[in-house]
């Protein structure tokens, strides 16, 4: 099959720089895209060409279809990559691609329907085998629906948006008499930030685990897994701190759900990356969404795999078959994530600004995804990433020692960062014995205000 011959990256940042450096490798030739803002960005400055996409709100820029086709054929760009965020789970800008004759680097913009709804990703859950926590079939309608839902699954309840993402549109009922002013809250926030009021219930487990479970498909029937990631310490429902694999699982648990999802995107003929989350409590696995997307947290299959998660989309795009089969894949050693961003690390508020200096840490088994440099001024317009710290060692141990150690040279002066929050957790007992839940992060931070 023909490779692209050009790839225009439809993002900003760290990413952006991701997906140009696997282009450059597959000797493919790249557009970058950006906002007046991100005039400045290392992207921008090594891509083959730029194309400014408009002002700084996103809205305007990175969110703008028009002007990014019109980059498209400017440059005469034959595929799209979204990266995450912005428009990489939007099925219209997927199909507006393809009436264009131009890729979207990611799955069908059916796939990404199916998903992004949460109602019906939980139903195709279901069919294709994949455990799902229990709860409504569908969207609860009214207070007396969702009194006996609560009644057959048992309090506490998670009532959630159908559309919803980043924890908004999910409140929690832990009796019979909490359930209606978190039904009407659920509602309302759902209304507000995603423009459909739909809500779902499930059971509210009290201490899982995030666990998610990479893949890969070739849109054909052919998928692989890629392990799992423990991405359970959280802030607000945002990832802070990423692990691969998980201290919470064995091998032969690892093996059984990595299969079950595995074939689940067999059944599906998925195509390209994507990402299966679980809540995991007392040995039993419960399906909350799917990401139809590269993942922030890719770096830590990549370390413990050496397989190239965006080298794998790109070929798989343009028609080729994966690279590898699942009796290929083995699991080398432990890697931990960490999200450096710019904000206070004790109020977590926004730090905008210029880069005084700038020095990242090194050394073996060593990685820093950052578009980041010294002078650089990361603007308030967008999240707040400096970039991700990628450790990887033999054994969770020495991961741990080579992560305290890059800690420790990490320099990021002129602005606030939060560097010195996972300095703290690196020393902390139940970070370093692997003993912690979604909940842990911000009980931590409740008691260390």
């Amino acid at each position: 099959m023909t490779m692209f011959s050009k790839i225009l990256i439809a993002n900003r940042g760290e990413i952006a720089l991701r997906v140009l450096r696997a282009c450059k490798e597959l000797g493919i030739a790249t557009v970058a895209v950006h906002s007046t803002a991100d005039a400045d960005a290392m992207h921008v400055r090594l891509a083959d060409e730029s194309v400014c996409i408009g002002p700084p709100p996103a809205r305007d820029s990175y969110l703008n279809i028009p002007s990014l086709l019109a980059a498209c054929e400017i440059t005469g760009a034959d595929a799209v990559h979204p990266g995450y965020g912005f428009l990489s789970e939007n099925a219209r800008f997927a199909d507006i691609l393809a009436a264009h004759g131009i890729a979207f680097i990611g799955p069908s913009p059916e796939h990404i329907r199916i998903m992004g709804d949460k109602i019906e990703a939980k139903r195709t859950a279901i069919q294709l085998g994949i455990p799902v926590v229990p709860g409504s079939d569908g969207a609860v309608t009214s207070e007396v629906e969702a009194r006996r839902i609560a009644a057959d699954i048992g309090y506490p309840v998670l009532i959630k948006a159908s559309a919803g993402g980043g924890g908004r549109g999910m409140k929690v009922a832990h009796t019979p008499d909490d359930l209606e002013i978190a039904l009407g809250t659920a509602r309302s926030e759902a209304k507000a930030a995603f423009g459909d009021d739909a809500v779902y219930i499930e059971k509210y487990l009290a201490k899982p685990r995030h666990i998610e479970i990479q893949v890969l498909g070739d849109g054909n029937g052919d998928a692989v897994h890629l392990g799992e990631r423990d991405c359970s310490l959280q802030r607000r429902h945002q990832k802070v701190w990423e692990e691969a694999l998980s201290p919470a699982l064995n091998d032969s648990q690892r093996q059984e759900i990595g299969e079950t999802v595995a074939a689940a995107m067999r059944k599906l003929r998925y195509s390209g990356a994507g990402t299966v989350e679980f809540l995991y409590e007392d040995g039993e696995f419960y399906f909350i969404e799917m990401n139809t997307r590269l993942q922030v947290e890719h770096p830590v299959t990549e370390m413990i795999t050496g397989i190239d998660v965006v080298n794998e989309q790109i070929r798989v795009a343009s028609g080729s078959p994966l690279s590898m089969r699942q009796s290929d894949i083995t699991f080398n050693g432990h890697a931990i994530e960490c999200r450096i961003n710019a904000e206070d690390p004790r109020t977590f508020a926004p730090s905008p600004g210029r880069i005084s200096y700038f020095h990242p840490p090194g050394g073996l088994g060593v990685r820093v995804d950052s578009g980041v440099y010294q002078g650089y001024v990361i603007p308030p317009h967008y999240d707040s990433l400096i970039g991700k710290l990628i450790v990887h060692g033999r054994n969770r141990v020495e991961c741990m020692m080579r992560l305290r150690r890059c800690l420790d040279e990490f320099v990021v002066d002129g602005i606030r960062s939060t560097i010195p929050l996972f300095r703290a957790l690196v020393d902390d007992p139940d970070i370093a014995n692997g003993v912690y839940d979604i909940h842990w992060l911000e009980n931590w931070l409740g008691s260390h205000a």
